[in-house]
């Protein structure tokens, strides 16, 4: 069996490790224990119980077991780096990485750091934690796998096959930056929104909030405009930046967006890794960028007062 090292419980981490579990050997790493039986609650509503190989970070360092096919980094963007230098020690520099964060921080950094091959997967399927031992699969969704310089491809289709074979849709792509890019616009109108106002992402769709969703991806729009980054289909303009993300929304209504978890456990957010790479880039192409800049800010307060 193809061995897995997910590195980050949270609820990609733990989505990924219920779904591989039946076809992978699976070892789920974070920085404090947690129960080793575990539940995942499928989209449809029906609990399933698991007993995942669920351990520290000290513990893995430990054991030393042999050398994994694939390490997954499933943890916030600004903990991606020392998650990859806590077990780089015990792994050959040629173990090939996914990178699952939300924008697009940890993507270029790594890439550049690790002498191995580096992928990058970027989802639509939704998820939030119940406590120290629960997932919520809220909403299906498909996974894009790839690597920023587009030379990995064999391995991409690889991981690409095993995903879908464990439940989770995937496909092996030869543009994941363009694809991150746009991930990064979805996640910028729906999860600061979310997060600042404590709402599950359908409720999104409501008149308190639309037009505030509006105007973000109108921003959005044009920095996508300047980078050179078309909405999937091929699309052009607000509209289809617009359709996007309200697809997105719809598909994931019931889903409890990661910075919202964050903000509900008073924790930092990853405004920086989603909010932060637009900003710059609209401040570089002189495009407006005030909605963004005022959300960032209001989660600055957020965040200062935890």
């Amino acid at each position: 069996m193809t061995s897995h090292w997910i590195l980050g419980p949270g609820a990609i981490g733990r989505l990924l490790a219920h779904s591989l579990y039946p076809l992978a050997d699976i070892t789920l790493v974070g920085r404090r224990a947690l129960p080793e039986q575990q539940t995942i609650t499928t989209p449809e509503g029906e609990p399933r119980s698991q007993h995942l190989n669920v351990i520290t970070t000290s513990q893995l360092l430990a054991k030393a077991p042999a050398p994994p096919a694939f390490v997954h980094i499933t943890t916030k963007a600004m903990a991606a780096e020392a998650a990859l230098e806590s077990v780089a020690g015990i792994i050959p520099a040629t173990t090939p990485l996914v990178l699952w964060q939300n924008g697009f921080l940890a993507q270029p950094r790594l890439t550049e750091l690790w002498p191995g091959p580096v992928l990058c997967a970027t989802t639509t399927a939704g998820a939030y934690l119940t406590g120290d031992n629960g997932v919520v699969h809220a909403g299906r969704g498909h996974t894009f796998v790839g690597d920023l310089e587009n030379r990995h491809g064999a391995l991409a289709q690889q991981l690409a096959h095993q995903l879908t074979q464990a439940g989770l849709a995937a496909t092996a792509v030869d543009d994941i930056r363009s694809r991150l890019w746009q991930k990064l616009a979805v996640n910028a109108a729906i999860n600061p929104l979310v997060a600042l106002n404590g709402i599950r992402n359908g409720e999104l769709r409501g008149a308190a909030y639309a037009g505030r969703v509006e105007a973000v991806v109108k921003e959005v729009a044009g920095i996508m405009l300047a980078e050179g980054i078309q909405a999937p289909g091929g699309g052009n303009g607000l509209g289809a930046w617009l359709a996007l993300v309200w697809d997105v929304i719809e598909k994931t209504a019931n889903n409890k967006a990661s910075m919202l978890q964050d903000v509900e456990a008073e924790r930092l957010t990853e405004r920086g890794a989603i909010l932060g790479p637009l900003i710059q880039s609209g401040e570089r192409h002189g495009v407006d960028c005030e909605v963004l800049r005022g959300l960032d800010s209001e989660l600055a307060v957020l965040e200062a007062g935890f």
